[in-house]
């Protein structure tokens, strides 16, 4: 009786996918003391490639409003991408795998560019918190479970 292959997970390349940063209302923004609210959306979707390869990216889209007029302060938005083996795993590991660690590995690189963005675009620097990606996959497939229930 032959045993089963080992699970193969390899990080292939990291990359940005793309990059954004708006400022509408610069100059006049810096001549006045501003506070914001700052509002971070995150959204990670994988993709299958050729083989066992599989591509990941992680949007952080931060928006920062002065709270006083709601207007817009900034926008800084960056996708951060991998590439990534995962060999000989089942269906439900490499979906978790995919969503957990792949988003886990991507997130500092995310996070360091958002952060230099906002300060090259003359705003304090942001540090975003880091994020439980093993507790949102968690409470993702427990809302998939009940809709799949209730239906």
């Amino acid at each position: 009786m032959s045993e089963a292959p080992a699970p193969i997970f390899e990080i292939n390349r990291i990359y940005t996918k793309d990059l954004s940063f708006e400022s509408p209302k610069s100059p006049a923004i810096f001549k006045q003391e501003v506070k914001f609210s700052v509002d971070v959306t995150l959204d990670a979707k994988s993709t299958a490639l050729e083989g066992d390869f599989y591509e990941v990216s992680l949007a952080v889209t931060v928006t920062a409003k002065d709270d006083l007029n709601k207007e817009v302060a900034y926008v800084a938005e960056t996708k951060q991408g991998g590439i990534f083996t995962l060999k000989n795993f089942i269906e439900e590991q490499r979906k978790q795998i995919l969503a957990t660690v792949c988003a886990n590995i991507l997130f500092p690189y995310a996070r360091e560019t958002i952060s230099n963005l906002i300060s090259r675009g003359g705003f304090p620097q942001l540090y975003l918190a880091p994020v439980n990606f093993d507790a949102l996959y968690a409470q993702q497939a427990a809302q998939v479970s009940t809709s799949e229930t209730t239906h």
